[in-house]
């Protein structure tokens, strides 16, 4: 800057002879050029504060891209998980493909026994996590043996429980350093479907303390791990370099936790963050006013969320199965997906994700002046103040809040008055437990593909979503299909007694389906690679446009 400043007041001098009577107008002159040029210096020079790097038009590209969430998608060292699968951390020993079908994973090949009760597993070879420990049968079985000690353990995503993914697992035998396999008491012809996910999530052997915890941040075996994460703030993965497969395009990404859906909009069209992503990542209507911008894009397909409308099956008047039937029948779906949601979901009358390779196609029925009529079966003309419970994290996600005045709009006419009571999420599973509502928004996804879990938990009159719901809801004749479904052997036999179940519960309506919902997720142009999946999102392929 000094040689700079000479340069500048010599040429002024030969230019302005006169300005050499007048030494002092002179310093004040040069002074303040100098001082425009120092803050032009730095104005150019400086960051902009809380604000991420974007893909700036030139040759160099920000190693880091960031993204934003509704929700933590890292829970921490207590969680069954410690991540979502959507993070690509860790990754199970089969994952599902795109229909929905078992595929390999962490596990490259299978064989089960002629009675169905043992199942051997081969390992791909040169597998290391993030710690650098090598994947062999000792891996796996030192993860099932953590499954035993803390099911079940609870998580944001999915329960993780050893009895209901691995019904009557007797032991986990090793075959040799990359082999193992399964022995069950009964035969298990739907395992894979039941392993896929969330229920075989594996990590390094050194990653768990005494208790079953993580002992430190998640060892996968993922294309990213996590480096750091600020509970409730972010997530910041990094490409692992020692991955096996095809590694990640993008060296950094971090995910921002923010709940507000019109928070979330404006940083992406600030440039704060580049895309989003998890349940309800951008609703549709703010997707609708984000397409209007040609610098975004959106991405949609089909997901194994499902909602419902859950009655309490304990407390009139829904422990009629008829007032159950007559509020199904006066909810116009297809309207319902169309208007709050502008098309993107699917309309449902079936309890069971049309992403399941067991899914019946179930006719929809709009039928109001049915509904009237079963409603005054069960009622006369008496009119009944009821609660409908909205949660707060659905908020978020969701359009709820309108979702709810339709109901209550609609259900007048079954003579309903419905009051709506918005709960945090604590106290909306407390309400449920005490059976301290008549009608509750709810989701409900597929844990893995193998649907028994789900028909147990929410059609068995032991179920544990029954009981924790209030569902209050008894079949016999399903209690002795989920019996017989344990002990067949034969994967068209279970077949037909889930098509069974499917057309049971359409009839009885132990909860009431609205919708498959649609992953939906919105980006930046300045980014590519980015798609939605029927879980999460092609987040590997993410990268910079250059």
């Amino acid at each position: 800057m000094s040689f700079l400043f000479i340069q500048q007041k010599e040429g002024i001098e030969r230019m302005y002879p006169f300005v050499q009577q007048s030494k002092t107008k002179l310093h004040m002159v040069l002074w303040a050029l100098c001082l425009l040029l120092v803050l032009a210096g730095c104005s150019s020079a400086a960051p902009q504060t809380g604000t991420p790097s974007t893909a700036p038009s030139g040759s160099q590209l920000p190693e880091e891209i960031v993204l934003a969430a509704p929700r933590d998608l890292a829970p921490g060292p207590q969680d069954a998980y410690y991540t979502s699968t959507i993070l690509y951390v860790w990754e199970p020993l089969i994952t599902a493909s795109e229909d929905g079908q078992p595929a390999p994973k962490l596990a490259e090949s299978w064989t089960m026994s002629a009675d169905g009760k043992e199942w051997s597993f081969k390992l791909r070879n040169n597998v290391k996590f993030h710690d650098g420990e090598s994947l062999n049968a000792d891996a796996v079985i030192a993860n099932f043996n953590r499954y035993k000690q803390v099911s079940p353990k609870s998580s944001p995503f999915y329960t993780l429980d050893i009895k209901s993914s691995y019904p009557g697992l007797k032991e986990v035998v090793k075959l040799d350093d990359l082999s193992f396999k399964l022995v069950f008491e009964n035969p298990q012809p739907t395992l894979l479907y039941a392993m896929v996910n969330f229920s075989s999530a594996i990590y390094s052997p050194k990653n768990f303390n005494e208790k079953g915890d993580f002992n430190g941040l998640p060892q996968g075996t993922g294309p990213f791990k996590l480096i750091e994460h600020q509970k409730d703030q972010y997530a910041l993965l990094e490409a692992f370099d020692g991955y096996y497969g095809e590694k990640a395009a993008t060296k950094r990404i971090r995910v921002r936790s923010i709940p507000d859906p019109d928070t979330r909009l404006a940083a992406l069209k600030s440039g704060e963050i580049m895309g989003v992503m998890d349940l309800g990542a951008i609703p549709p209507t703010l997707a609708k006013e984000l397409l209007k911008d040609p610098q975004f894009e959106i991405s949609a397909t089909k997901s194994t969320i499902s909602h419902y409308l859950h009655p309490n099956g304990k407390k009139a008047p829904f422990d009629n199965p008829k007032m159950r039937q007559a509020v199904s029948l006066m909810l116009d779906r297809e309207q319902l997906v169309k208007e709050l949601y502008l098309g993107y979901p699917t309309a449902t009358a079936n309890f069971l994700n049309s992403t399941s390779p067991f899914y019946k196609e179930i006719k929809l029925e709009h039928k109001p002046d049915e509904a009237k009529k079963l409603a005054a079966e069960v009622l006369g003309t008496q009119r009944q103040s009821i609660d409908l419970i909205v949660p707060t994290y659905g908020l978020d996600r969701y359009p709820y809040k309108a979702q709810a005045e339709l109901f209550q709009s609609v259900l007048k006419d079954l003579q309903l008055d419905v009051n709506i009571k918005i709960l945090d999420g604590a106290a909306f599973k407390d309400a449920q437990a005490k059976g301290d509502y008549h009608l509750a928004l709810a989701t409900q996804g597929l844990p893995n593909g193998d649907p028994f879990t789900l028909f147990t938990n929410y059609f068995s009159s032991a179920g544990s979503s029954n009981k924790s719901y209030s569902l209050g809801y008894k079949n016999d004749r399903v209690d002795q299909l989920l019996n017989q479904a344990k002990g067949t052997l034969s994967l068209d036999e279970r077949k037909g007694i889930y098509n069974e179940l499917q057309t049971i519960a359409a009839a009885d309506l132990p909860t009431i389906p609205l919708f498959n919902d649609a992953s939906l997720i919105a980006y930046n142009k300045k980014i590519k690679g980015y798609k939605a999946t029927i879980y999460g999102t092609t987040l590997p392929q993410l990268a910079w446009v250059k």
